[in-house]
Parts: structure tokens; C-alpha cells; sequence
């Protein structure tokens, strides 16, 4: 199962050191001055750092948002067309509801008219068709009338 149990020499392994390299002292440099046109953006951009080392890159494009798309214009008579047929369909819808009040206002009245007419109606009815004699009161017989002082004379 395992191999044989053979005394054997440790591998040598080559090794290799590496020394830090020192860096210069750093010595303040004023960074020149590059004439640029005036609204424009060098397609590569050189940065000069104080301590005098140079970085250079691509100039990065402000993103600019998405122009909006122009609406079509609404023309003042289309606007004027829309708004008039709003307000005469408000105006149907109005009138609509003004007749249908008059309409059930009238129908109402109509039927506390008949009401009256009906509850003034029994009333006389009751009194005409009365057997209760006669209790006080006046009475009046068109055919021999004489009247006097709620008394009757034939």
C-alpha cells in the first residue's frame, strides 16, 4: 500500500531573493503648463503628480442626457374643438337632469293634488251620507230654501 519505506534526501529547492529597489526622494516639480484650445478635451490626458511622475490616460466624456424628443404641437383650434364638445356634453348631461326633476317635481305635485281631492272628497262624502240627523249647524234645501239663523223654514 505504501511505497517503500526508503530513507531519502530532502529536495533542494533553488531560492531566489528579490531587494527592494529604493525610490528617488520625491522632489516637488511644478507641473507644466499645457496650452489646450479653450472648450475642447485632448482625446488623451497627461497628468504630471507632484513628486514628478506622469499619468496619462483617456479623457473621459461628460455623458450627456438623451435629447428629448419634440412633441408635435397642439394646434389652438383642436384644443378650442375639445373643450366645446366637453362643454356641450356637460350642458346635454345638465339638461338632462333638469328634465327628469321637472318631470318627477310635476308627477309629485300631481299626486298631492289628487291626495287633496280625494281627502276633500271623503270629507264632503261623509257629510253628505251622514245618518247622524242633523246637529246643529245649517241646513240647506235648495228646493223650499229659506234660511235663517241655522234654522230652516218651509
Amino acid at each position: 500500500m505504501y511505497p517503500e519505506q526508503a530513507p531519502h534526501v530532502p529536495a533542494q529547492r533553488a531560492v531566489e531573493v528579490h531587494q527592494p529597489t529604493p525610490l528617488p526622494p520625491a522632489v516637488p516639480v511644478a507641473a507644466p503648463v499645457v496650452p489646450v484650445q479653450p472648450g475642447t478635451v485632448p482625446a488623451v490626458a497627461s497628468i504630471v503628480l507632484p513628486d514628478g511622475r506622469v499619468v496619462t490616460g483617456y479623457a473621459i466624456e461628460p455623458t450627456r442626457p438623451e435629447p428629448v424628443t419634440a412633441k408635435p404641437a397642439v394646434s389652438r383650434t383642436a384644443v378650442n374643438v375639445a373643450l366645446g364638445g366637453a362643454g356641450f356634453l356637460a350642458v346635454c348631461g345638465g339638461l338632462v337632469l333638469l328634465t327628469s326633476f321637472i318631470a318627477a317635481l310635476t308627477a309629485f305635485i300631481t299626486q298631492l293634488i289628487i291626495l287633496a281631492a280625494v281627502i276633500f272628497g271623503g270629507w264632503i262624502a261623509v257629510q253628505l251620507f251622514s245618518t247622524r240627523g242633523h246637529q246643529g249647524g245649517t241646513t240647506v234645501n235648495i228646493r223650499k230654501a229659506v234660511i235663517k239663523r241655522n234654522h230652516f223654514h218651509s
